[in-house]
């Protein structure tokens, strides 16, 4: 015999039977658990966002460090150049380059420092 359309017959779709002590304990379990891993997720972002800030901050600070070495690169580069300039107009002119040099027992002669002895009432026995 056919099943109609409009039968009442619940035997096909029977509900579950009510929860168990078990289930119910599982389900909280779950909801534990997931409660936990939202809130590691939430502090995982954090951590993440803390991160990014702190590296865009040690950026900043490099680029800036960066611009005032090439800004004392520059300086520098421009004092040489100073520098040079001012040596090779002084070369033509300059006395020593033009001289033979002087003979070494000009330039490595005894000094003597000698320096008397303090007398002193304090260093004498």
């Amino acid at each position: 015999m056919p099943h109609s359309s409009d039968s009442s017959d619940s035997s096909s779709f029977s509900q579950s039977p009510p929860p168990s002590k078990q289930d119910s304990s599982d389900d909280m379990r779950k909801v534990q658990r997931r409660e936990k891993n939202r809130i590691a997720a939430q502090k995982s972002r954090l951590r993440q966002t803390q991160k990014a800030d702190t590296l865009h901050l040690e950026s900043e600070d490099l680029e800036r460090q960066n611009a005032a070495l090439r800004r004392e690169i520059k300086q520098l580069t421009e004092e040489m150049k100073h520098f040079a300039s001012v040596l090779s107009s002084h070369e033509p002119l300059c006395s020593i380059l033009t001289s033979p040099p002087p003979p070494p027992e000009v330039l490595y002669a005894t000094h003597s420092f000698h320096q008397p002895h303090i007398s002193s009432s304090r260093f004498q026995h």
